[in-house]
């Protein structure tokens, strides 16, 4: 194992989809049905999750832990090290691990953090300015800062705000450290019964979190999601993580990254979309950027020129089946009934284009059923870009430059 100075550079690491066989979730067992029912339900939860952020007051406290989790990194904490599964998640700031003793903490199937075994652990006072940026944050009798994440339809995570080494397996078998990373110690758990999951990796953009400890840039790369095989899918921290292909600016509010949507096509036809649908206002409204939600979530009036336009092209050709899982499906597979069905391009601001084949649009309902995986959003005028949407890219954020890249891309390639 290596480890790095302060601050490492680049740390490669492996991203596991929920359906991988490298997951703790992966059943052979599944059917195409339970997988639909996940892409659903999930996505459904991701979007009440952001209708709570965005409507809510108390919104530095209130972030989703995901219901139904999508991707997932493997570190560890300590010294000696501790091994961690935590969710990845760009829509919220803090890393936290359930930590010894631990609330609720019966079942997790790996060993729990102890602090007090743990020769690189120190606690933070309230008086470091972490403790400012720590989810609903104050001081305990002893001065030690002590935060309480709470999240939407869901448990809760309180301890104490620490600093510890995290060390990163990366991809070669050898391991990369980086000191003094400051994450929640979780002694109370609220209900997080699944002994699976250790705790959340928050890379949004607040000091808080590791993405700002390591230079404020990241880059993750995803494959083919139907594919339990596929192995690439993989997550970049640091300086070194990869930009190429298009630039479009990128904001960051509450923490969620924003970015600017100018328009749909599909094939050659641009949609008749009024680009105001997309902008967002100083409240409300705009385009996240979005690594929770598998289906993608478009306000009405872009939804129903999407819809009406696969509409023009489908019926007719295959059989429409009405009262379907999602609110447009026909019958089919997408493999075999939509060859040929021409590229959907969201077109975002400096003239980055994101081309999604057919099974970036579509996912399959049943053995013979597909549906839309664009759903209308009833959030006022917020659209998400879900997971699916960005397979077959590697999607890299410069925070502290404004700026989202992405490259259409098989992740092999980067895994050179």
């Amino acid at each position: 194992a290596t480890t790095n100075g302060s601050s490492p550079r680049r740390i490669v690491t492996r991203l596991i989809h929920r359906d991988s066989l490298l997951s703790p979730y992966y059943n052979p067992n599944d059917t195409i049905t339970d997988r639909a029912t996940r892409i659903l339900q999930s996505s459904t939860a991701r979007l009440a999750y952001f209708e709570a952020k965005v409507l809510e007051t108390s919104v530095h406290q209130l972030n989703l832990i995901p219901s139904f989790p999508e991707l997932f990194v493997n570190f560890s904490l300590g010294h000696p090290p501790i091994r961690q599964l935590a969710v990845m998640d760009t829509g919220s700031n803090l890393l936290w691990v359930r930590c010894a003793p631990c609330r609720n903490c019966r079942g997790q199937a790996t060993p729990v953090l102890d602090p007090l075994r743990s020769s690189t652990y120190s606690s933070l006072s309230c008086r470091t300015p972490y403790c400012s940026y720590a989810p609903g944050s104050k001081c305990d009798r002893s001065d030690w800062c002590i935060y309480n994440q709470t999240y939407y339809d869901g448990p809760s995570s309180r301890g104490v705000l620490a600093k510890d080494q995290v060390t990163f397996e990366t991809r070669d078998d050898g391991a990369i450290t980086v000191p003094d990373v400051v994450f929640g110690c979780g002694h109370e758990n609220g209900k997080f019964r699944d002994g699976r999951v250790t705790g959340i990796l928050g890379l949004g953009a607040r000091m808080i979190s590791l993405v700002s400890r390591l230079g404020s840039r990241f880059s993750y790369c995803i494959g083919n999601l139907m594919d339990p095989s596929y192995e690439y899918n993989h997550l970049i921290l640091g300086e070194g993580a990869i930009f190429q292909g298009y630039s479009t600016p990128l904001e960051v509010v509450q923490g969620l990254y924003y970015v600017t949507l100018e328009g749909i096509s599909i094939g050659p036809k641009r949609l008749d979309i009024d680009r105001n649908a997309f902008r967002r206002t100083r409240r409300h409204g705009g385009v996240v950027m979005d690594s929770g939600s598998p289906m993608t979530w478009l306000v009405e009036k872009a939804a129903r020129a999407v819809h009406g336009e696969v509409r023009s092209l489908m019926d007719g050709v295959l059989e429409r089946v009405p009262n379907g899982p999602s609110s447009l499906c026909y019958r089919g597979t997408v493999g075999r009934d939509l060859v040929g069905f021409p590229a959907t391009t969201l077109h975002f601001a400096g003239g980055a284009d994101l081309g999604l084949e057919a099974a970036s649009v579509f996912y399959q309902a049943k053995d013979d059923v597909f549906c839309i995986a664009v759903a209308r959003s009833d959030v006022e005028g917020l659209s998400i870009i879900g997971l699916m949407a960005q397979q077959y890219y590697n999607m890299a954020y410069d925070v502290a430059g404004k700026k989202l890249s992405f490259q259409r891309i098989d992740c092999a390639l980067l895994d050179e």
